[in-house]
Order: structure tokens, then sequence, then C-alpha cells
């Protein structure tokens, strides 16, 4: 241990107390010992510091920072050195507000394009993630601070996330939803990893001994700070046995108390305890070094406002541009049509939520391009009420220009942490006002704002998309400059489109409604499903047009990895994602057609060639073998396929790999689905030999009484009639607010309330409500009404009366 002197010196009391916060965003101090608190704030993509009471919802407002593109934006640029500049400033706001871990980035896979989070999320790939948020992780902590990778792990819905058990096989757990941990904690090395809310196979994450020592801690050497998700703590002291440092928030002190009692008892290993303080220790001192000269750090607005344009402008991606509608012709008469070119959509909703230091509009952005704008009209109303006046109005705009500019998308409600999207669709009226402006004016270019994939059954009605996703305060800049040519577009979809959900290979087992959720389309997600199964998609992963040409040659594949030649055959300069994927010519495992191993941009002037080199590394050819429980190599001859997307393949070559001599890990007989890559409909007793075990029960057990881990939701249900009063009133309210256009605080109480497991109300309240208290309001919620009111008031007197004490 490296502060085994400092340690000795605490109280067993003062040990338990460094282990969880001081309050809502602060860790606990012992000034005796100079050991001093630490800040942790949300900012994934940027900063979020409250300056007033601090909530983890994005209620409250926080100090202005720079709002970059989100997660799923920046991985559109598929650009490595992109994403270490942005966590470079990340890193030096986080400084100039004295903040010693910033909580991000988010780096889940995309199981399923209605997860709530996903703007907050890279790619359905674990290859792209990894590499991209190691970046973030380099440049944060460049600047002596900790980056804080989360949620660790199969943290892939946001309904029921607090208690939701992910039952998932091991093959699958290591390949697809651990491997951008695997590469973003061994190349970015951050200091802090966050669990997530959720349990896997039965565990919560942060108390799983398999996922937190066998994986984290023993197999990757990660030697640093484990912090739960805000209120994701079941019990403690296990917790603290698996490795989870610290605490967050604040729980007032009784969950130290536990800790203690669990030492005096023989429970929990002192060493175990001090192992934990170690690591936290250092955390605390090595980030406080940031802060430590006399200078007071600040940032240049201006500079960052124009990083987070660059960033916006190489994430952007150009879907479809027939008859070469863009760029722009200065000449003609544009129409300006929509409600987010007034009212940009620009991040997403939940803890990520940004106050940003500038903020540009399309409409006051327009001047300065040369654009002969003949006027503007919202169109439609922004959360979804319809209006036959506002259709008009565009209508007769439309009419009058040679152009329609039509910003669409999905508004803040829609994509918000803590709850899961209802379906894959634009709102009605949005695609209702679209149809309208095709029938007056054909020649239609729609800019998408939405940080997820999208249904697209209206394609064909317009000529030109340009996807800007989630853009940051600077993106409406951005946007215009790529539409009007100044920016050659070069983003690349980091996740496919499907053309509905139902094709989703998840859509059958998404999301888990009660117990658990069932991973059962194994590794066929994203790219991997469609390409295996030949189902067709929208837009390929990997899609994205440019205003050049670019030509692949000269493929050569030695044992360093794959070199060939990349030309830019067209007329303007610009840049060009160019993919690796890797396929194995062997059926004796079943794998997916292809998956991505390496990726290279790179910027060619018109006319330019440059020879291009991916390397091989020690994820090309791996698989994990769930027999002898390491990872292996199969021998075969492996197709390396470089191309412009994972459906536009341009060159091809086999170089034969030698295998590891591992036995075989299955039997292709009884798991068809899988060995044929048609997994979408994998029924229960196939998906049980995958696993190895029986599946749990994924119901309720409605005739047990209500415990800790179950949720308000499940009053519906109790024994007891004020349970099932709150419960009817909670739905009631909600309902009622959607109705009359309240629905972001909708949203609140699903997020807040109606999801959350009991336990949550003691852990999120900073010791206001304590578990004793708890186990009142359970006793009224199993039946016990009068017996639970008065046990509870007894608990709470029982609490004011220590906290006057002390």
């Amino acid at each position: 241990m490296k502060y085994r002197d400092l340690i000795e010196k605490m109280t067993l009391e003062e040990k338990a107390s460094l282990m969880s916060g001081k309050d809502f965003w602060q860790t606990q101090e012992i000034e005796r010992l100079g050991i001093h608190s630490i800040f942790l704030a949300d900012g994934p993509h940027g900063i979020r510091k409250q300056a007033e009471a601090a909530d983890h919802l994005g209620l409250n407002p926080s100090l202005p920072a720079t709002c970059f593109p989100t997660a799923a934006t920046v991985a559109n640029s598929w650009n490595v050195e992109l994403g270490e500049q942005i966590g470079r400033y990340l890193g030096q706001e986080a400084v100039a507000q004295k903040l010693n871990v910033l909580l991000g980035p988010g780096i889940n896979m995309k199981r399923n394009p209605l997860c709530g989070r996903n703007f907050e999320y890279f790619s359905e790939d674990p290859y792209l993630a990894g590499k991209l948020a190691a970046g973030y992780i380099r440049g944060i902590q460049e600047h002596g601070i900790s980056a804080c990778v989360k949620h660790f792990a199969a943290n892939n819905q946001e309904e029921r996330r607090m208690s939701i058990d992910t039952i998932v096989d091991e093959r699958t757990l290591r390949e697809i939803y651990l491997t951008a941990f695997e590469i973003a904690i061994n190349e970015g090395k951050p200091q802090t990893v966050m669990s997530s809310y959720n349990r896997v196979n039965g565990d919560y994450t942060n108390e799983n001994l398999h996922l937190m020592q066998d994986i984290l801690r023993k197999e990757w050497g990660y030697d640093g700070v484990v912090v739960t998700d805000w209120g994701g703590s079941n019990d403690r002291v296990a917790g603290l046995i698996a490795g989870n440092e610290l605490e967050m928030p604040t729980t007032a002190g009784e969950t130290n108390a536990e800790i203690v009692q669990a030492v005096k008892s023989g429970k929990l290993d002192e060493e175990v305890l001090d192992q934990c303080a170690d690591r936290l220790l250092h955390l605390i001192f090595t980030t406080e070094q940031a802060f430590a000269g006399e200078h007071q750090p600040t940032f240049d607005i201006k500079e960052h406002h124009a990083v987070a344009q660059q960033a916006a402008e190489e994430s952007i991606v150009l879907l479809k541009n027939e008859g070469g509608i863009l760029p722009l012709n200065p000449a003609s008469k544009i129409a300006v049509i929509g409600d987010f070119a007034m009212e940009p959509r620009y991040q997403g909703a939940g803890s990520s939520i940004v106050n940003p230091t500038a903020l540009d509009n399309t409409l006051e952005s327009l001047k300065p391009f040369g654009l002969n704008s003949i006027g503007y009209e919202p169109g439609f109303e922004r959360y979804g009420k319809k209006s036959r006046k506002k259709v008009a109005r565009a209508c007769a705009l439309a009419e009058q220009a040679d152009i329609v500019l039509l910003y669409i998308g999905l508004d803040e409600v829609t994509e918000a942490e803590g709850l899961d999207r209802q379906n894959m669709r634009l709102p009605d009226n949005q695609i209702a006002l679209l149809e309208a402006l095709y029938q007056v004016n054909p020649n239609i270019v729609a800019v998408l704002s939405c940080g997820s994939a999208i249904e697209m059954p209206w394609i064909h009605q317009v000529k030109g998309l340009l996807h800007g996703y989630l853009s940051g305060q600077a993106g409406a800049r951005a946007i215009l400059r790529v539409l009007t040519g100044e920016v050659n577009p070069s983003g690349k979809l980091a996740e496919t489109y499907p053309l509905c959900y139902a094709d989703t290979p998840s859509a059958s087992n998404f999301p888990g409604k009660e117990v658990s959720v069932e991973y059962r389309e194994a590794l066929f997600i994203g790219y991997r499903y469609y390409d295996t199964a030949n189902v067709d998609v929208l837009y390929p992963f990997g899609y994205g047009l440019s205003y050049t040409t670019f030509d692949y040659s000269d493929l050569a594949i030695d044992a360093s990895g794959a070199t060939f030649t990349l030309t830019n055959s067209g007329a303007r300069d610009g840049m060009e994602v160019a993919q690796l994927y890797v396929g194995c010519g062997s059926t004796e495992i079943f794998r997916a057609q292809k998956e991505l191993k390496g990726f290279s941009k790179v910027f060619l002037r018109a006319g330019e060639s440059k020879t291009v080199h991916i390397p091989f590394d020690d994820k090309t050819f791996r698989y994990f073998n769930v027999k002898t429980n390491r990872w292996e190599v199969e021998e075969s001859d492996y197709q390396i396929m470089i191309g412009a997307s994972s459906a536009d393949i341009r060159l091809q070559g086999d170089w034969y790999v030698a295998g590891s001599d591992a036995p075989l890990p299955y039997d292709p007989a009884k798991l068809p689905s899988y060995y044929s890559g048609q997994a979408s409909h994998v029924s229960q007793s196939e998906f049980e030999q995958l696993l190895g075990r029986p599946v749990p029960t994924a119901t309720w057990d409605r005739t047990q009484p209500l415990g800790y881990n179950d949720t308000i939701a499940q009053c519906q249900y109790a024994k007891g009639w004020a349970a099932r009063l709150a419960y009817h009133a909670i739905t009631f309210a909600h309902w009622f607010l959607w109705k009359i256009g309240k629905r972001s605080t909708a949203n609140l109480i699903m997020m807040s309330v109606y999801h959350m497991p009991f336990r949550g109300i003691a852990r999120m309240t900073g010791g206001i409500v304590n578990m004793p208290m708890l186990d009142g309001l359970l006793m009224m919620a199993n039946g016990s009404f009068f017996k639970g009111l008065r046990h509870l008031l007894k608990e709470r007197k029982k609490l004011m009366q220590t906290a006057k004490s002390t």
C-alpha cells in the first residue's frame, strides 16, 4: 500500500468515513491528517458543476461550461485524436472549476436503439467505443485530474435500471459488453471507474466479484477507484469486499456505521478496508496537485467554442445527396422551416445537461454564409402537438423557395436519462409537415437532430439529409458550414439504422420490464446481426457520404496488419474513414460475418494518394472460450476486409492464423440460431444452452412482501392500501402532466419515483430518510399501515435526536 503509514494513524471510524460522500458531490475529509475533500461532477460532453442545490437529474442549473457534441455525435468522427482533443479541453475546464473527477466518458453498448441514454454512448461496436473513450480519458487526465469511465457494466436500458438483472452469457459479456471497458482502461488508464446500477447475472455490479475482482482487478490489473453510480449501492459491505471504494452520494454516516460493525464482527477484514482507503487516498492526493499552484486556472471561452464547432463539423454525417443538391447554391432561394432552427436541439437530458457558455442558432447564423433566405417558419410544435396553421404557413413559404431547409428531430423529453424511448419514429406532426411540404416543393434538405437511430419511412421525400446528431453549443454554425460546402462532411455512422424497429435483433427482448432482461441475441447486435443474418438496413454501420470520392487499391497483408492505397479521386479536399473488418473462415465456432478490428481517418487533397496501414493487435483474431475461460485464437484463414462501411467492402484478402488449440466450446446442433446468425427470436431453451444454466424467472413474485430492492412501481400489487393508492396517484400524475404538456415533469416522476427501488429512497436523500425509517415505509406498503407509521415516526425522532447531539 502507498499510504500505509497514514492509514495506520486513522481510527476505524475515520477509515469507514472515507468510503462514502460528504454530500452530493464531495468526498469526506479528515482534517487532522491533512486529507481533503475532492469534488466529482458530471461531464461526458461538458462540465456540470451545480452552483446551488445539487441533484443527479439536471434540474438545477450548473456553472457555465462549453457544451461539446455528445459522445454519440463524436463517435461519427471516427477520430481518436479529436476525442483526445475534446478530453483535453474538458479537463482544462474541469481544473478551472476545481473538479477532481470528471464523470465520463460513458461507453455502454447500443444494444437497442430505444435505450434512452444512447445519446451519451459512442457506438454499437466495442472496438470503436473503446478507442474513442481511451482518447477522451488521456485528454482529460493530461491536466492531472481523473476521468471516470462508466457505467460498468451491461447497463443497456434506462427503465428499471436500478434493479434490472442483465442475463448474458459469458462470451457475449466479454466480447461485446466488456471489450470497450478493457480498451478504455488499458489504453486510457482512468483513475476512476463508475459501477452501474443494474445486476449482472444475479449480482449488483458493484458487489459482483466476477466483474469487480476476477476481471477488473485481476485480469485487467486495474488499481484505481471504483465509485457507485449515485444511489447505486445495495449492500455496502458486499460492495467494499468486491473492491468498490466510494459510495455516492452521502448517506449521512449510515453505511459508514455498517462498515465499522462489519469489521468489529469479523464479517469484513480490516485489511480490505485499508486497501480501499489506500486507493481512494491515491486518487485524492494525485488529483489535488492539479490545483496546487497559486495561479487560478481559467479557460478561453471563445477558443473552446471554436473547438466545439470543429468537433461538430467532423462528426456530422451526410446520409443522402440526391442530384447533388448539396452543397447549397448561394443563388438559390432558401426557406428555413422547423422549430429546431430557432431553438436548437443540441444535447441530451438528465445528468449530462450542460449550461452552455454560448449557443449558436441557425437563424442568427445564416447571414455570414451568404445564403438567400426568404424567411422562416417553425412548421410544427416542438413537443408533438399538431397545428394546421403552422403547417399551412410553412407550405406557403416553401412554395416561394427553390430549396426547403427543414430542421427536424427528437425533442428533449423523448431522449432522456432514466427513460427509454417508446418507438423509433419521428413525432407524427413532423412527418405530417414533411409530407405537406413535399406536395408543394420536393426540393427538401432535411437536417436531423437526435442522439440515436430513428426509422425513416419518409426518406424518399427528401433529396438531402444531413444528420447533426446532438452537436453541442456550436452545432448550428457547424451544420451551416457543411451545408454550404465550407466543410466537406466526413462523419460516418457509429451505429446501424434499420429499416424498422422490428428488424432490431433485441426488439423482442427489450426492455426488461420486471425482474430481468435476457440478452438472447448474444453477440449479434448491430451490424454483427444485420450482416450475418442478411437483413437489409436503411444505412449500414460506418456509412457516410462526402462531397468528393475515394478509391481503394493495392491491398497487402502481413503479420503486422493491412496496408493499402487510398486516393481522393474527386475535385474537393476531404477526409475518409477507412475501416478494417475481419471474418473467420472456420465454422466450428459461431461468429459474426465480420467485425471491426481497426480504422484510420485520412485527410487527402483532391487527387492525392496516401499509403495507409491499419495494424493488427491482440484483439484482431481473438474470441472468448467458455470452456477454457480465457481468450483464444481459432486456427483458420481469416478474411481481411477494407471498407468504406460495413456494407461497402472495397478490398479483401485472406490471412492464415495459427490457433491456440483450445477445445471447441459449443455443440452446433444445440445452438442452431447462433450458428446461422438468425438470433432475433431465440427460444428460451436454446438461450439456456448458451448460458449453461436455466434463466431466472423474469416476472415479479406478487405473493411476496415488498422489500428494499423492489420498486415503487411494484406497489401496484402491494398488500397495503396506502401503497396501492400511492401507485395510482403517481401513474395519474404522470398521465395528467403529460396530457397538459408538462412532459419534463412527467418524465421526472418516472425517473426519480416510479422506477426507484425502496432502498433508493434512503440512498438518494442524504440521510433525511434512513434504512430504519424505510422499514416503516415497507411495513405500511405490506399491509401494516399504523404499525409502520409508528415505526417511521419513532425512527425519524431518533434520527433527529442523533443529529442534534452531534
